[in-house]
């Protein structure tokens, strides 16, 4: 079963590879910095339009934030 806390944990480690901060991030997103942390470290999760553009940012796959491929 896939938890929030394995997609939080592979979320983070996009961001820390993506060479972007949360602030940086947020503002490619239009959102606040603190709601980036919110989607690290609590029960929040971006809308599927947020999230695409998220994904779209880092550069990174949906299925690998997802834990679709393992």
């Amino acid at each position: 079963m896939i938890t929030i806390t394995e997609i939080q944990k592979n979320l983070r480690e996009a961001i820390n590879t993506s060479n972007l901060s949360k602030k940086e991030i947020a503002k490619k997103l239009g959102v606040n910095p603190s709601t980036i942390s919110f989607y690290l470290h609590h029960d929040k999760f971006p809308s599927i339009e947020t999230f695409a553009n998220l994904c779209k940012i880092l550069d990174v796959s949906a299925d690998d934030i997802l834990c679709l491929n393992d």
